[in-house]
């Protein structure tokens, strides 16, 4: 087709579509005024509506009264029944006006020579040994004017006149041994338990003081000491302390211008006399008596005197019984020895062996309860301090 034709049929094309897209507004047109009028239209205007006046508000309804609150049940508390009255109690017996002391405990032995105080024992069998190496006391039941009714002091009574005695009008004469080391093996028994332990009984003095310490010890158990210090007199040892130590001390303080010990256990004070010893001390004495006059002391001669633990005081009486040889670990040695005359059914039973060739100082002493425990110290060996 000839160019000139295509160009004037694409301009007819063109122009018709012009002419039917005019007459149609676009979308985004703003709408035209009509050319002309196809359609005629009357606007009628709307009737005023009809003015209708409020309806009063409803009258307001009253409130119901309140409800009540529902009555709050009462806890009806339940009347008491009738409790008839106790009887008076009936009058309890009167206890008896002399005390009743009680029984040593078992395991009153040697942890000193010089019975120590009370202390619980350990519950297995080793400990058993060092609390049956321990020498307790019976507690004090009653003040110490009714334990020591009288300010007596060592009483040596001759054989065949029995014991009762009053103190002796005169002290007897002391001649104090020379400071020693005693060691000692210890045997003994403790519920049925069999043990061994060691012993040490170390005596010193400068001729005005003096001071005595012994302590047992077992092995894997641990030890227990005591200690006494004090003068040194014409008469003999005058203790001013005497201290008893295993997990803690306790100790007895002597006064002799009140005549009376008091003790840190806050046990009752106790009356003492001219002549008085503590459990360690006595050892010491009642060597230092013999040694100065031993030809006084034949056999069922009883020697009384005031002995002191750490918690109480008492009055011990010995019997001088008859000479015996023993063998010890030390060797064999010629002893005297004494008994202690037990004055109650539970009193602790004492035996000392004192030998003449080491100033009567005590080379075995056994110690036995009332129940069948006992320790046995038995002398191995002696040197100077």
């Amino acid at each position: 087709m000839p160019r000139r034709a295509l160009i004037a049929l694409t301009a007819l094309v063109l122009a018709l579509h012009w002419l039917l897209l005019r007459g149609v507004p676009l979308v985004w047109d703003s709408p035209a005024a009509p050319t002309g009028q196809v359609f005629s239209t009357r606007t009628i205007a709307a009737a005023p509506a009809p003015v209708v006046a409020p309806l009063p508000p409803p009258a307001a309804t009253p409130a119901p009264p309140p409800a009540a609150p529902a009555p709050v049940p009462r806890k009806r508390t339940p009347r008491p029944l009738p409790v008839a009255e106790a009887p008076p109690p009936a009058e309890l017996p009167t206890a008896s006006p002399e005390p009743v002391a009680p029984p040593e405990p078992a395991t009153e032995a040697a942890v000193a020579p010089a019975v120590a105080e009370t202390t619980a024992p350990p519950e297995p069998a080793a400990s058993a040994a060092v609390a049956a190496a321990s020498a307790p006391a019976a507690p004090a039941s009653t003040p110490a004017e009714v334990v020591n009714p009288t300010a007596a002091g060592i009483d040596i009574a001759p054989p065949g006149s029995g014991t009762g005695q009053q103190a002796s009008a005169a002290a007897p004469p002391v001649q104090i041994p020379a400071p020693v080391r005693l060691t000692y093996e210890v045997k003994g028994q403790a519920k049925k338990f069999d043990y061994t332990a060691r012993a040490e009984l170390l005596w010193q003095h400068d001729g005005s003081r003096y001071e005595a310490r012994q302590e047992v010890s077992a092995f894997l158990i641990g030890s227990r000491s005591q200690r006494s210090t004090g003068l040194v007199s014409a008469q003999g040892l005058q203790p001013e302390r005497f201290g008893d130590r295993s997990r803690s001390e306790q100790a007895a303080h002597f006064d002799y211008a009140q005549g009376r010990v008091t003790f840190s256990a806050n046990t009752p004070q106790a009356a003492i006399g001219p002549g008085a010893q503590d459990r360690l001390s006595m050892f010491i004495q009642l060597a230092a008596m013999l040694s100065a006059d031993p030809a006084r002391y034949t056999p069922g001669t009883q020697i009384t005197l005031t002995t002191v633990s750490a918690r109480n005081a008492d009055r011990w009486t010995f019997s001088v019984e008859a000479p015996e040889t023993l063998n010890l670990p030390v060797g064999a040695m010629p002893t005297l020895k004494l008994l202690r005359l037990p004055r109650r059914d539970y009193d602790q039973k004492a035996e000392l062996w004192l030998a003449p060739g080491l100033n009567y100082l005590p080379v075995r002493i056994k110690l036995t309860q009332s129940n069948g425990d006992f320790a046995d110290l038995l002398l191995r060996g002696s040197d100077k301090p």
